[in-house]
């Protein structure tokens, strides 16, 4: 089993060109066995592009989590402390590796009725 991610394209694109190797999120998923996230970069493109491996969930305060990610994050803190704004948690996922598909996926030939997960969706292993 995998995960579904949005992820805005610029971001998407700094993943796989290898400049942002952790991706924030406020909450993440609870099954421990996740190690492989699909990712679907958002409007404009609305496709499915490629995956990554996760190396590890880090979880620990916004002002902890940007110290020992910040190096990588392929975000600005402005826009990190916004994002985090209000949490006393913050989480990120730490990239192994990241493979952009040759050729990226519409998402309504794999999912009947796809809509974009807001946080996450748990998929079946073969996306690609």
């Amino acid at each position: 089993m995998k995960v579904l991610l949005s992820i805005k394209p610029e971001f998407a694109e700094l993943i796989f060109d290898g400049t942002k190797t952790y991706e924030f999120r406020k909450t993440v998923f609870k099954n421990p066995d996740i190690k492989t996230v699909v990712v679907y970069a958002t409007s404009p493109v609305k496709k499915i592009v490629g995956e990554f491996e996760i190396k590890e969930v880090v979880k620990d305060s916004p002002e902890d989590l940007w110290t020992s990610t910040k190096h990588s994050a392929g975000i600005s803190k402005d826009f990190f402390d916004e994002y985090f704004s209000g949490r006393t948690q913050a989480c990120a996922l730490a990239i192994a590796s990241a493979k952009r598909y040759d050729t990226p996926i519409e998402p309504s030939s794999i999912f009947d009725n796809f809509v974009a997960p807001q946080s996450f969706r748990y998929i079946e292993a073969n996306i690609n």
